[in-house]
């Protein structure tokens, strides 16, 4: 018997989904966050499906992204917005409330909130 990768533990497809669109419906409720939605195009609908293409991959699901777009050298692709302090945390507060509510307890919950805030670190580029 195979070890599941987080993409099956986490519900797959679904919940990868259902957690991509409680992040941007946050960052576009949530006042903290005008300033990354700011940096975002006026509909947000290739925002949302990029990053579930992305996440999928990345938590051992279909490659999707890769498929499409190639590496995603996601730093180099972040490098035109101006990422500092306030944008990384504002993100990770969408991010946070968004596995709090669609993954909830689950025993990965906080590694990927950890995971996700070493990558948001690692985008800052002011």
């Amino acid at each position: 018997m195979s070890e599941q990768t987080p993409y099956e533990q986490l519900g797959g497809e679904a919940t990868v989904r259902a957690l991509v669109d409680r992040f941007y419906d946050l960052m576009e409720l949530e006042e903290h966050a005008v300033g990354i939605r700011a940096l975002h195009p006026s509909t947000l609908d290739g925002s949302r499906q990029k990053l579930f293409e992305f996440l999928s991959g990345w938590l051992g699901g279909p490659s999707l992204y890769i498929e499409k777009y190639g590496h995603p050298r996601m730093r180099a692709r972040h490098l035109p917005f101006a990422i500092g302090e306030a944008e990384r945390d504002a993100w990770l507060a969408c991010m946070r409330q968004a596995i709090d509510e669609v993954i909830g307890a689950h025993s990965l919950a906080d590694p990927l909130y950890k995971t996700f805030a070493d990558f948001a670190d690692h985008m800052r580029n002011r």
